[in-house]
This record gives C-alpha cells, structure tokens and sequence, in this order.
C-alpha cells in the first residue's frame, strides 16, 4: 500500500527533476485516494518555502476547504526538512511516510525529531525507508549530473531530450 502512493510521489520527483529542481515529490492521502500533489519549485518560483510538501499541502488544504488535514497521510521521497515537518505538525497530518532519509537536514528522526517531539501540540506518526533505494537514487543522479561540469549544454537534465522524451523514457523504473 505505501508503495502505491511512494511511487505516485517519485513521478512527481521526475516532474522536478525534468524542470532542474532538486527532485522531491509529495503526495497527500485521504481515504486511500491521492487528494493533493507537489513537487520542488523553489528555483521556477523563486521561492525557498517552495517545498514540494509545501505545495503538497497547499492544494490538500484547498481541495478540503480547510488548513487542519485530519485523516490525511502525506507521502514524500525525502525525509522532510525542519520547515516541512512544522507545516506537517501545523497542518494536523496524521502521518508522514517518506523515502531517503535526509543525513543533513532531516527532521522525522535523522538529525531532529520535530514530528515526535512531545513538547508541540501534535505529534504524527512517522514511517522511513518506503522505495527508499528508488528515492535515493533519482536524488543522487540529480545531484551527480549538477557536479559534473563537463556535461553536454543539453538542457537542466543533462540529456539530450526531443518532444518525444517522456518522463518514463528517461527514467524508466
């Protein structure tokens, strides 16, 4: 079951991937149906809360006419950030299932434990490692094509790309 939506995350990863943002995608959950979706766009909207749990948030809260998020999951391919698992506490989420954990910024138990922290008034359930190699790498590819500055000047993916390139076609698992 978390596999289903994990994935759903990671094509939204693809999305920011293909539009040179760092590729992290979100997916929020209600009743086992995906009632909002986002990914990174801090560089496209120049914007540093442009966070794809951010986004993801965002349209759950517009779709359900409402800021508390009660019953609803959020799924995301990184362990989220310190700013991210405040909006996941402010948001009232019931659950946080993310992918790659995050050794430098993580806050849902790598480096803080914002989301368990029983100081706060909600706290979320937190599940790690869900398509965890899948996350991982689409993160490292990223980040390896940034650093490698004798790649070809072939657009933000470091591909030769045609209209008739597709997400699935350059990532194709």
């Amino acid at each position: 079951m978390h596999e289903k939506f994990m994935k759903i995350a990671l094509q939204e990863a693809k999305i920011a991937y293909m539009l040179d943002e760092v590729p992290v995608g979100a997916v929020v959950v209600k009743d086992g149906e995906v009632i909002a979706k986002g990914h990174n766009l801090r560089e496209t909207l120049k914007s540093a809360t442009a966070h794809a749990e951010i986004i993801a948030i965002n349209n759950a809260c517009t779709r359900l006419n409402g800021w508390r998020l009660f019953g609803c999951d959020i799924y995301v391919t990184l362990e989220p950030c310190p700013m991210c698992a405040g909006a996941l506490i402010n948001s009232r989420l019931d659950r946080v299932i993310f992918g790659a954990m995050d050794h430098k910024r993580g806050a849902c138990g790598s480096i803080y434990n914002i989301t368990g922290d029983s100081r706060l008034n909600h706290r979320l359930e937190v599940i790690g490692g869900v398509c965890e190699e899948e996350c991982r790498e689409l993160l490292q590819k990223f980040f390896s094509v940034k650093r490698n500055k004798t790649r070809p000047k072939t657009g933000a993916t470091g591909f030769k790309t045609t209209k008739k390139d597709t997400i699935k076609n350059l990532f194709p698992y």
